[in-house]
């Protein structure tokens, strides 16, 4: 008997409160226990429907259980295809490597290995670091102010929020932080602050193994970098033999309404890391994209367990058959045009709370004069169905992130309890 079709009476957060340790966080700010999922949609075990605009953090940009990648990944099970592999030769790999460049990199005219990491996007951070402390025998990564990258150490070294870095329990070194587009304020070109510190040598900055770097910073409050300031990072980069890196754990597949996060900058990274909405349905895989002429790894030297899960590559495929499809850019790009123009309508309706749109493609954010507020937001947006978080250092912005493939109803939908909660909050009620 299908749990999900006769689901128990609901047990309640007990079972979690008791059992599961304290650094759970997001069923803290949405208390309610999930049976099912389908698309921009989930239902609580009482029947409950909620608008997901939070989408995995990035990990379901198609949405729950899209059913054509579910049905490719049931297919392989039925047909017992192995499900896990280490990095050993398997048919699901062939085609995921063969689908991967014939959709995404050959259209793009662009030539990388793919360096399959272990599951998560902190294993291909990790991966990256190692490769171009190996390629440039430098030690120290140039890593940016709001970014987020992962957190085992490396990762986490270079990421900036003061919390998470404070877990570590040991000096988080070989990062030198500079300022990221937008930091230092209006008219400003915080590049112009990184050339001067890295050439100069009297500043104390050596010259580094890397840039790592966001197009947009998913929990850095949703800044996004400007084309032509990427640009400027790319060609500094270049001209002094620094790897880039783009992290697009976050931005990649789609969601800023290309493919690739950078692509709207026209500059091709040396590495690239990938995750979270890869493998199509929230299943664990990583990849790091390296120029052939970097591929200096050796064997053994970053790989992982997990780092041949086939039932990811087999999702990964039929995620990128729907990259293949007459129109689907076209379609993302729409949706995102759409997303933008409500949520600069909801900025307008409170502009008097210093309300303001940022981020890019269908990764965008609230920002509010009062900081507090977007907290708030999302909590009086669960309780009328609206699952929505909020990013930042001080959780400072709303982070607004709907299935790529959610249509006009449920954009609608979610963009409409959105405006509800910002109403009352805004109105003095719903507190918590």
């Amino acid at each position: 008997m299908s749990l999900l079709s006769h689901p128990p009476d609901s047990l309640g957060t007990q079972v979690f409160e008791e059992l599961e340790s304290e650094v759970r966080t997001y069923c803290r700010r949405f208390p309610a226990v999930f049976a099912r999922a389908s698309g921009h949609l989930m239902w609580d075990d009482t029947g409950r429907a909620y608008v997901d605009f939070m989408s995995g953090a990035g990990a379901l940009n198609y949405g729950h259980n899209h059913p054509g990648i579910v049905a490719a990944v049931a297919d392989y099970l039925r047909a017992e295809g192995p499900v896990h592999a280490l990095d050993l030769h398997t048919t699901a790999k062939a085609r995921f490597l063969r689908r991967f460049s014939e959709v995404v990199l050959e259209p793009l005219g662009l030539r990388y290995r793919l360096h399959f990491t272990g599951p998560t996007g902190a294993n291909a951070i990790e991966a990256a670091f190692k490769t171009a402390r190996r390629v440039t025998g430098r030690t120290d990564i140039v890593a940016f102010t709001g970014g987020f990258h992962g957190l085992s150490l490396g990762a986490l070294a270079a990421s900036a929020t003061a919390l998470k870095r404070g877990a570590a329990g040991v000096p988080l070194t070989h990062v030198t932080r500079m300022p990221y587009d937008g930091y230092l304020g209006e008219g400003v070109d915080t590049v112009d602050h990184l050339v001067k510190m890295i050439d100069d040598p009297g500043s104390g900055v050596d010259l580094p193994a890397a840039f790592v770097v966001e197009s947009v910073q998913g929990e850095g409050g949703l800044a996004a970098a400007s084309p032509q300031w990427l640009r400027r990072l790319a060609a500094v980069a270049g001209e002094r033999q620094i790897p880039l890196i783009l992290d697009e754990i976050q931005t990649g597949c789609g969601r800023t309404g290309e493919f690739f996060g950078f692509t709207e900058a026209g500059v091709v990274p040396d590495l690239v890391c990938l995750s979270k909405s890869l493998s199509g349905l929230g299943l664990p895989m990583s990849l790091l994209l390296v120029r052939p002429e970097l591929d200096l790894l050796g064997p053994g030297e970053h790989s992982g367990t997990f780092r041949g899960n086939n039932l990811a590559f087999v999702a990964a495929t039929a995620a990128l058959d729907l990259w293949a499809e007459p129109g689907f850019r076209a379609a993302v790009r729409r949706t995102a045009g759409e997303l933008r123009a409500g949520l600069t309508g909801l900025a307008a309706r409170w502009r008097h709370l210093g309300c303001t749109v940022r981020g890019r493609g269908l990764i965008l954010g609230l920002s509010f004069a009062e900081e507090r507020l977007p907290g708030r937001v999302s909590s009086a947006a669960f309780r009328r169905g609206l699952l929505v978080e909020t990013s930042g250092a001080r959780g400072q912005t709303l982070k607004i992130m709907p299935p790529i493939l959610i249509g006009d109803d449920g954009l609608r939908q979610g963009l409409d309890l959105l405006h509800e909660a910002i109403s009352t909050v805004s109105e003095g009620g719903d507190h918590d």
